[in-house]
C-alpha cells in the first residue's frame, strides 16, 4: 500500500494559532527578518529544527515520572548507561545537557592552535567548537555532494582520498581527531555508508589517528544503509548501528535528535585516559558524571528514546514521510537537494531564487517568504550560517525543512507542499537581504537583516 500510516496514535494535542498574512508581516519585521527571533506562537508549522522538538512517547513520559533525582549513583543513570552500552558497545559513557556540550568538552581536550579537524561536513556548533579551540575545521565532501540533483545513494560520504591528501599535507601529528557526521546535516541529511566508515577507519589506523562520529542521527543513517548498501538488507538496524559505533573511537551525540527527547546529549569515549580528562571537564562545567547537567527524569526519557528510535516500523515511517515531502515538491517543480535525506528536505535556494546573489542571501529570502506566505518557519543553511569574514563561501545555498519527530501529520505536510509550490510560482517577488548586525560566531542565530 502507498498510504503512509503513522505507527502511533495521538493521545495529547496542542492548538496551533492561525495567523493572517498581515500579522505575519508585522511579526517578521519585528524579528528583523531572522526567523530565530520569531515567537513560537506566531508560527503555524515549525520546521526550524528537528532538535528537541519531537513528541515523546507514553513510555518516555512514564520514565519522566520514574526519574530518580539522586545527585550521584542514580538508578536512572544506570538505565541510561545500560541502554547506551547495549546499543553502542561503549563503556565510557558521559551524559551531557546537549550535543554541543559534548563537542565543547571534546575540543577543549583535543583542539588547539595549529591543529586541523577533518570531517565529511561540520555542522554549525561543531565547526564553532573546533574553531573556538583554535583548530581549523576542514570539510571533505565527495564530489557528488556538490551537485543538488545527483542521486548518489550515499552523498554524505567523506572523500577518503582527500583525507589522505590532507594528512600528507599537514601531517598526522596536527590532526587530533577525524570526525564523520551521520547523517550529514549540512550536506542535506544524506547518509554515510558502512564501506565509507570502514575506509575512514582504515586510514585512521594506518596513521595512528582517532576516529569519532558526530552521531546525532545514527539510526536514520543505519536505516538508509539497510536497503541501499549491498549485503546489508537482511541485517537489523540494531546490528548496523552497532557496527557503526564499533568502527569509532568515540562519538558526540545530541539526544535531541535520534534520542527523541527535549534535552540531553552523550559523549562516548574508548580511551581511558581521555575519558578521565573528559570526566573532570564534565564535573567542572556540566555536573557529576552520572547526571551531566541533566535531571534523572531526562536520563530516563533518553534511555527509552534510544530504544524506540531503533524500532524499524518507526524508522520506515520517518524516512518515507520525508521522502513523500521531497517527491511532492519535485512534482511541483520546486528544486531540492536530491535524493530526499533523513530528517529534512533541503530546498535549493540558489535554483529557487536565481535573481538573488549569494551576498544577498537567497536562502534567508526564501525562508522569510515562506513564513510571510504560510506561517512556516524554516532554517537557512547557506551564506548566512556558514559565510562571513574568514570563511569560504558555502558550496550550496539551502533552506532546510526539518521535520520534528512524531509531531505533524500528513495533512500538515501537504500544507507545506502547497505553500512551497505557491511561493515558487511567485518567486520573482522575493527580495534579497543584507545584514546590519551580527556576531562573529554562529551569526545565523542572532543576525539582524533589512530587505535590500
Amino acid at each position: 500500500m502507498d498510504t503512509i500510516i503513522e505507527p502511533f496514535r495521538i493521545k495529547v494535542v496542542e492548538p496551533i494559532r492561525m495567523s493572517t498574512r498581515d500579522e505575519r508581516e508585522a511579526c517578521i519585521r519585528e524579528a528583523q527578518f531572522n526567523l530565530f527571533h520569531l515567537h513560537a506562537d506566531d508560527v503555524l508549522i515549525d520546521l526550524l529544527t528537528d532538535s528537541g522538538t519531537g513528541a515523546m512517547s507514553g513510555e518516555q513520559w512514564a520514565g519522566i515520572m520514574r526519574g530518580d533525582e539522586s545527585y550521584a549513583g542514580s538508578p536512572s543513570y544506570d538505565r541510561f548507561r545500560d541502554q547506551m552500552r547495549a546499543m553502542t558497545g561503549f563503556d565510557g559513557i558521559l551524559p551531557t545537557h546537549q550535543g554541543r556540550a559534548s563537542e565543547r568538552i571534546l575540543f577543549e581536550l583535543l583542539g588547539g592552535d595549529g591543529l586541523v579537524v577533518p570531517n565529511n561536513a561540520h555542522f554549525d556548533t561543531t565547526r564553532a567548537n573546533v574553531e573556538h579551540s583554535g583548530a581549523r575545521a576542514v570539510d571533505l565532501r565527495i564530489p557528488e555532494a556538490a551537485d543538488p540533483t545527483d542521486r548518489h545513494p550515499f552523498k554524505g560520504n567523506m572523500d577518503v582520498a582527500a583525507l589522505e591528501r590532507l594528512i600528507d599535507e599537514v601531517g598526522a601529528d596536527r590532526i587530533p581527531v577525524v570526525m564523520c557526521t551521520v547523517t550529514n546535516n549540512s550536506g542535506g541529511g544524506q547518509p554515510v555508508s558502512l564501506a565509507n566508515l570502514r575506509a575512514i577507519r582504515e586510514v585512521c589506523d594506518r596513521h595512528g589517528l582517532r576516529f569519532f562520529l558526530d552521531a546525532c542521527r545514527f539510526a536514520e543513517n543505519a536505516w538508509f544503509i539497510k536497503p541501499r548498501e549491498p549485503g546489508q538488507s537482511e541485517r537489523s538496524v540494531r546490528e548496523i548501528v552497532r557496527e557503526m559505533f564499533d568502527l569509532a573511537d568515540g562519538a558526540t551525540i545530541s539526544a535531541k535528535k535520534d534520542g527523541i527527547v527535549h534535552i540531553g546529549g552523550v559523549l562516548l569515549l574508548r580511551d581511558p585516559e581521555l575519558l578521565h580528562r573528559a570526566s573532570d571537564a564534565l564535573i567542572l562545567t556540566e555536573g557529576y558524571v552520572t547526571y551531566g547537567g541533566l535531571a534523572g527524569r531526562d536520563l530516563e526519557a533518553m534511555a527509552q528514546g534510544f530504544e524506540e528510535v531503533l524500532h524499524e516500523d518507526y524508522l520506515a515511517y520517518r524516512i518515507r514521510s520525508i521522502a513523500y515531502l521531497g517527491e511532492r515538491l519535485l512534482g511541483h517543480g520546486v528544486p531540492i537537494l536530491e535524493p530526499p535525506g533523513g530528517h529534512a528536505i533541503y530546498i535549493d535556494a540558489a535554483a529557487f531564487c536565481p535573481r538573488i546573489p549569494a551576498e544577498k542571501f537567497p536562502g534567508q529570502a526564501l525562508a522569510v517568504g515562506l513564513y510571510r506566505l504560510a506561517g512556516i518557519r524554516a532554517c537557512e543553511i547557506g551564506s548566512v550560517m556558514f559565510g562571513g569574514e574568514g570563511h569560504a563561501a558555502p558550496p550550496m545555498e539551502l533552506v532546510r525543512l526539518a521535520i520534528p519527530r512524531r509531531v505533524y501529520t500528513q495533512s500538515h505536510i501537504d500544507y507545506v507542499v502547497e505553500a512551497c509550490a505557491e511561493l515558487h510560482a511567485t518567486r520573482s517577488e522575493l527580495r534579497g537581504l543584507r545584514i546590519v548586525e551580527a556576531p562573529q560566531v554562529l551569526r545565523h542565530f542572532s543576525a539582524r537583516f533589512v530587505e535590500d
